[in-house]
């Protein structure tokens, strides 16, 4: 029967259970107080969230042939007091590091002057740019025959690296030590087909970068990379002839902190790019070079820009 069926006896109005009226209002009441209690925890967690964006640690990769540098401890101290954690990935040659920055396996690398960049870039049309300046190393000339560049006999030979992006600053070397002339003057880009064979004293011997240092067993001189003359155990005080790592003509060769052109604005990876110019990271860098390193941290970036857009546009112009 419905509630609204008028009825020709009207029943007494059934007595409410007992607490029945009572029950519902707890019942109002409780519904009421989860609510809150489960706003409480969702305000809670989301705070707790925020915290730990906040407060916690932001993880970046950064590719690098020299994962053994001291520097690395000293920086990894400086970004966590920041809360950024580094986690430095180890690349065996000089091919790896763009191409996994590129493929995003890695945030930033650390391990390439700008012409190897400019070169990279024009070889493989990509656009990684670099986002800071850390440091100039000289490339210096080796002998374990002769102490003097004036004792080199005409016809000595020179052992050269044959990459591209070296073999160019090894003739300019060997040219300042007045070993040899190069056509036009030379340039970052010169190879050994630019020597002028009847102004020079000395033949060049293009070889993998890294064989330069035990070649010097075989040859007169090397234009040996700091790294590996390091590794081999030369002695840097005692070179044949001391590169000068500064001054325009340097700028193809400042080592730079590479990304993606996407993330050329990230404030966690610019954090993490001017680290290299705290005085304390510069200090191991020079320390870890033996002194010989010149560290350029503080270079614009519209001066690194400009020196990268002029060596790609004369690769393209040398590859046409």
């Amino acid at each position: 029967m419905s509630a609204s069926t008028p009825s020709t006896s009207t029943p007494e109005a059934l007595p409410e259970k007992p607490g029945g009226r009572h029950t519902g209002l707890i019942v109002a009441v409780i519904v009421v107080a989860l609510a809150i209690i489960a706003g409480i925890i969702v305000a809670v967690t989301r705070n707790k969230d925020d915290d730990s964006t906040a407060g916690g640690t932001t993880t970046v990769k950064i590719g690098t042939t020299e994962a053994a540098n001291d520097y690395w401890q000293v920086l990894k101290k400086k970004a966590s007091a920041q809360g950024i954690t580094i986690e430095v990935v180890s690349f065996n040659d000089y091919t790896q590091p763009n191409v996994a920055l590129s493929q995003g396996q890695v945030d930033l690398n650390v391990f390439q002057h700008l012409l190897f960049l400019a070169d990279y870039n024009v070889k493989h049309h990509d656009d990684l740019t670099p986002i800071a300046a850390t440091y100039i190393v000289p490339l210096n000339i080796y002998s374990k025959k002769y102490q003097q560049v004036s004792q080199l006999p005409a016809g000595a030979t020179v052992a050269i690296p044959n990459d591209a992006t070296n073999q160019g600053r090894a003739l300019l070397v060997l040219q300042k030590a007045g070993l040899l002339k190069l056509r036009d003057g030379g340039s970052a880009l010169s190879t050994p087909a630019d020597v002028i064979a009847d102004q020079s004293t000395v033949k060049v011997k293009a070889i993998d970068a890294a064989q330069t240092a035990a070649s010097l067993d075989g040859v007169d001189a090397a234009v040996v990379n700091n790294n590996f003359a390091a590794d081999a155990g030369l002695d840097r005080n005692k070179v044949l002839y001391k590169d000068d790592a500064t001054g325009k003509s340097a700028d193809p060769y400042i080592n730079i902190v590479a990304a993606k052109a996407a993330d050329k604005d990230n404030e966690t990876y610019k954090k993490v790019a001017k680290l290299w110019s705290d005085p304390e990271v510069q200090k191991s860098i020079i320390e870890q070079s033996g002194g010989t390193a010149k560290v350029v941290g503080d270079r614009p970036q519209a001066d690194l820009d400009k020196i990268l857009a002029d060596l790609t546009a004369d690769i393209k112009k040398s590859d046409s």
